[in-house]
């Protein structure tokens, strides 16, 4: 039991362990996740975990709300992260690291914007990125973003329109095998994987840049 009459999951003193206290619970990580690049309302953000039921994912944003990892917004309906909550990307990217030399990973299962755009931050080739300026747009319906590598290191950001050479356009799975497979770009798009506008060579010079493996 905690000081303020909480019951905690862990008690311990460890800090590991006051973290999961906190956003250990199945599905809050993801919850994050979805609202890492923007504000969302509650249809939006359960959009992007189709295994979540109405009644959990409420009581996730009401746990989350109370130990200050969100905010809601009644009246607007929206949920956004606090700077506390953005702060829980770097453990998000090294999930994803840690992952990539996990067995087992199904990359034909359900991929979320959101969960592409974290994937992508992790799986930059640092090296071959280096002194390469570039900026790309990501159209996914609902949600879109523009994605700029500069001086080795990837910024992104939801937008409504992306600004930016090209835009891919596709779902979180069909550009998930767009950016990471071994097929040209060109090919991806003429079996119907991906549609693109702007400059494709500027688009294959950009998803060249990632790789779904362990960095070395």
């Amino acid at each position: 039991m905690s000081k303020d009459g909480k019951k905690l999951r862990y008690d311990e003193g460890c800090l590991a362990s006051h973290a999961l206290n906190l956003i250990g619970d199945r599905w809050a990580l993801l919850v994050v996740r979805e609202l890492m690049f923007a504000p969302k309302r509650f249809q939006m953000i359960r959009a992007g975990l189709p295994g979540i039921t109405a009644s959990v994912l409420t009581q996730r944003l009401a746990q989350l709300r109370d130990v200050g990892v969100i905010t809601h917004d009644e009246k607007l309906g929206i949920y956004a992260l606090t700077d506390l909550g953005r702060e829980l990307l770097p453990v998000l990217e090294a999930l994803c690291r840690w992952a990539l030399i996990a067995p087992g990973h199904d990359p034909t299962r359900f991929i979320s914007p959101s969960a592409l755009m974290i994937s992508m931050g992790v799986n930059l080739m640092s090296d071959r990125a280096s002194g390469i300026t570039a900026k790309a747009g990501f159209d996914f319906g609902s949600e879109a973003f523009e994605m700029q590598v500069a001086d080795g290191r990837l910024i992104t950001k939801a937008v409504n329109t992306p600004d930016a050479p090209f835009t891919l356009k596709g779902d979180g799975n069909t550009l998930a095998f767009t950016v990471y497979g071994a097929a040209p770009l060109t090919a991806m798009i003429a079996k119907g994987f991906a549609s693109a506008t702007g400059d494709l060579a500027a688009a294959q010079i950009f998803i060249d840049l990632f790789r779904l493996e362990p960095q070395t």
